[in-house]
Parts: structure tokens; C-alpha cells; sequence
């Protein structure tokens, strides 16, 4: 999971960027990188940290031009302590691009031999964007013929990309002296959405980003969502054109952007976040009312934020008091995207405070989005109990995490996964809450498709059904061993 914009204008893009990334800053923290073009110059300027950490005044002055991109990272593949692994990209040949990366490559392995052993290209880091990038560039110089580079041959190149590369990828890059370029995997795992918007003159000027909130904050109007497979070029007039690039494209979105990733003021794929999560709550609230004595449950807690939607929603429907027991520091980030587990650990008691008058002699039934390590979930149980709970319930708004998601998510391993190898009284066992219930895939589903054409989701991790087709076994072993070494 990582932010993604890219901007072509009639002005100076520089501050645009910076503030779409500010928005997307939920996205990744790990580093931020800001790349411009003025003409056939790039200009790029990367850093560790967060967007109001990695920028000063004489980095955005030097970031000249019309159109540009930019990326906030969450690491899943790479080194997150390496600022050489920070996006965006570069390669000189052809032309010049720059190129950044949401999602996560699957067929590494294949496509590190065959860039050293077949395009004779060079990787200079762990990234699978690094690679992604060199591939791209091989395929778009296979299909120059002359000096000019026109549309056609570019999506000729994406389709190319399409054949070679497995896994999840939405990607924006720029061609130097040409335009940017967008595309989305052929399933559409990872989001990507198109907006535009007119200067005074009648110019058009394009936005591509990651979450819709990106686009409504700068006054753009949504267009669409860039479809899977589709690759979207917008030269530096501000001409756009469009094609599929993939044979056999299918919408098969991440669920977990739903559950938790995205912020709930967005829409991606036609689907409010914020309405996705009130219909979970609506939904949890069955299978809550269905295995436990309702008379048991005083108070309805969320963990802040990204759960507050669902646990409304479950308090309403079963009739039980709301209220808000824990305490968010703001200035912490989000625990789940923390690089490393001990800092994930660590900062869960900065980031939570339990408020003592609202669970002293109290049975208290939390809602979170969803419990992946149980690191945070373990902490917060006892904290309910420190603040004098009576019983603790503890309830997700997501099946339980039992297999790695191997498209753009941090979960590769199934030893770190509480719920992997469990049932559910062994999970609240290791909680140490008293009951512990779980949304079902099946509502899960319905909740975040309801009201919409979408048919299909990525629900792998909660399933172990990879919409990919092509994770086995031995691809997840290899995965757990390169994480652990």
C-alpha cells in the first residue's frame, strides 16, 4: 500500500503535489518522493519520513515544471530504512521516465533474470517499482521506430507489461519531453482515479491519484476510474487518450482499502468508503446479536478511527449505548503501516489512552477494523481491563486475517498472523479478551459491493483464494524465508 499522484497542469505543479501528498500521508510514512519535469528536465527530490519531514523551501523551489508526480511509501517490498528505496524512479533510456508504484509484483524472481539475462538492465535496489520501471522502459524501446514517440506506441509498450509482469500495480509515470503516463493491472486490485478540471483560459488540466478526497480537495471533477488494464497518456497540452492494454481485464478490487486502508471520505470503484463501513457495522451487528446474550454488552466501543463508522452503526442497530472510551493521539501514526514490529508494539501506548470513567464495572464490546498481528488488539483488551472493564468483547469488521496478502499490503507472513492456524476462542484466548467475534467473509463482501456491478472481490487474505492465479504454495514459502533472512 503506498499514495500515488501525478499531475499534468498549466502552472507550476510543485505545491499541488506536496499537498495531494499530505492527503494520501494515511497511505505510507516510510518515506515521500517528488518528481517534476520542466520541458525535457527532471527534476526530483526524495526523502525518510513524512511529507512535512522530507521537504524545505529550496527543495520545492527546485522543483520546476507544469507536470509532475509523487508517492508516499509503505514498504512491502525493499528495505524501509534505505532512501535509495525510496519512489519515484528514474532510468535515462528511452527518452527518460520516471515511474511510481501502489501494489506489489509477484513475479520477482522471473522478472530478476530476465532483466539481467534478456534486457541487460540493471537493478540498483531491492524495489519491485525498480523493476517494474526497467521493464516498462525495455518494452517501450522495443517499439520505437523513429525519433518521435506517439500514443500508440506507448500502449503497445503497457500491453507488453501486462504480459511480462504479475501482481498488483497502479502506476503513474512521466516520459521526458512527452507526458504522463497511467495504468492500472489488468484485475484492478489497487485503485487509481482520472479527474480534470478547466483554467479560466478553457484548458484542461488532468489529475491521477489513489483516492478520490485527493482530486475533491484540489477542485478537480472525478472523471472515472482509471479501468484495470487500462493504460491513460496525457501529453503536455493537456490531450488526453485512453486504451486497454490487457487481454482479459476483470475488477476484482482490494477489500482491505475498504476495511481500512483508504481514508472514508473517498470513493473508489463507484464505492463510498465511509457507506462500505457503516454496512459492515450494520452486518457485524447480526452476527454479534446471533452468538452472544445481548443483555451482556453495557457500552459499544471503537477503536479510533478507521472503526468508528462500523461500531455507530452496530451500537444503533442493537439498541446498546455508544461512547467513545479510548483517547487517539493524533501526533502517533497509523500502527499498522509502522515499519517493524517492535515499533508497531511501542507505539501503541503513545498512540491510545483509555478513559477509566467509561469502563470502570463496565461490559464493554470493542470494534476494530480488523486484527492482523494482534499486537494492538492485545494491548488494548488490557488497557479496557486496567481502566476497570468487567468483560471485554472483542469484534472485527473483517473476517479474521489467516493467509499473507501478497499485493501491496504488509502481511507476508503467516507466523505473524494471529488468527493463521487458530479458531476463534484460541484468537480471544491470546487477546486475552473474554468473547471474540468475527465479521463473515460472505458480509463482508456484500457490504463493500452492495448497491454496485462489482461481482468480485481480492478477499485472500481472509480466503487464501489469490485472484492472481499464479501465488502457490512454494511463492508464499519463498516470501515468509526472504522476510525472515
Amino acid at each position: 500500500m503506498c499514495g500515488i499522484v501525478g499531475i499534468v497542469s498549466t502552472e507550476p505543479v510543485n505545491q499541488q503535489i506536496y499537498d495531494s501528498l499530505l492527503l494520501l500521508q494515511h497511505r505510507g510514512q516510510d518515506s515521500s518522493g517528488i518528481a517534476t519535469a520542466d520541458g525535457p528536465v527532471f527534476h526530483m527530490v526524495r526523502s525518510r519520513g513524512q511529507v512535512r519531514e522530507g521537504f524545505r523551501t529550496r527543495d520545492m523551489r527546485s522543483l520546476i515544471g507544469n507536470m509532475g508526480l509523487g508517492h508516499v511509501r509503505y514498504t512491502t517490498k525493499g528495505a524501509a530504512e534505505r532512501e535509495e528505496e525510496a519512489q519515484p524512479f528514474y532510468v535515462n533510456a528511452p527518452y527518460g521516465i520516471v515511474l511510481v508504484h501502489n501494489g506489489n509484483l509477484t513475479n520477482t524472481r522471473e522478472l530478476s533474470r530476465e532483466l539481467f539475462s534478456i534486457d541487460r538492465r540493471h537493478v540498483n535496489s531491492t524495489s519491485d517499482t525498480e523493476m517494474l520501471l526497467n521493464v516498462l522502459a525495455t518494452e517501450l524501446q522495443s517499439q520505437i521506430t523513429g525519433l518521435e514517440l506517439d500514443p500508440d506506441q506507448v500502449f503497445a509498450a503497457v500491453e507488453a507489461v501486462h504480459q511480462r509482469v504479475e501482481g498488483s500495480y497502479a502506476v503513474i509515470s512521466m516520459i521526458a519531453g512527452y507526458g504522463l503516463l497511467a495504468f492500472r493491472d489488468p484485475f484492478g486490485i489497487r485503485p487509481l482515479i482520472l479527474g480534470r478540471r478547466l483554467t479560466d483560459a478553457g484548458k484542461e488540466e488532468w489529475i491521477v491519484a489513489s483516492e478520490s478526497l485527493v482530486l475533491e480537495n484540489g477542485d478537480y471533477e472525478i472523471v472515472r476510474d482509471v479501468e484495470p488494464g487500462e493504460a491513460i497518456f496525457i501529453a503536455l497540452d493537456g490531450t488526453m487518450v485512453s486504451r486497454q492494454c490487457a487481454t482479459n481485464p476483470r475488477l476484482v478490487p482490494c477489500s482491505f482499502e475498504y476495511v481500512y486502508l483508504a481514508r472514508p471520505d473517498s470513493v473508489m470503484n463507484g464505492i463510498s468508503v465511509y457507506e462500505a463501513r457503516l454496512r459492515m457495522g450494520n452486518r457485524l451487528a447480526d452476527t454479534v446479536a446471533t452468538h452472544m446474550p445481548l443483555g451482556d454488552i453495557d457500552v459499544v466501543m471503537p477503536i479510533p478511527d478507521s472503526s468508528r463508522p462500523a461500531a455507530m452503526q452496530v451500537a444503533q442497530k442493537l439498541g446498546i449505548e455508544y461512547r467513545e472510551g479510548f483517547y487517539k493521539n493524533r501526533y502517533v501514526g497509523r500502527t499498522f503501516i509502522m515499519p517493524g514490529q517492535a515499533e508497531r508494539k511501542r507505539s501503541v501506548r503513545q498512540k491510545l489512552n483509555a478513559m477509566g470513567t467509561e469502563f470502570k464495572g463496565k461490559n464493554i464490546l470493542i470494534v476494530d477494523d480488523s486484527i492482523v498481528r494482534g499486537t494492538t488488539s492485545q494491548q488494548i483488551v488490557q488497557m479496557a481491563r486496567d481502566a476497570g472493564a468487567n468483560k471485554v468483547t472483542f469484534t472485527s469488521a473483517a473476517p479474521p486475517v489467516r493467509y499473507p496478502h501478497v499485493y501491496g499490503i504488509n502481511m507476508p507472513s503467516r507466523q505473524e498472523l494471529i488468527a493463521h492456524g487458530r479458531k476463534i476462542p484460541e484468537i480471544a484466548a491470546e487477546l486475552g479478551a473474554d468473547h471474540m467475534i468475527f465479521q463473515e467473509v460472505a458480509d463482508l463482501q456484500a457490504a463493500i459491493t452492495e448497491g454496485t456491478s462489482i461481482t468480485e472481490l481480492d478477499l485472500s487474505c481472509f480466503t487464501g483464494e489469490y485472484v492472481t492465479g499464479t501465488v502457490t504454495p512454494e511463492y508464499l514459502d519463498w516470501v515468509e524465508r526472504t522476510q525472515l533472512s
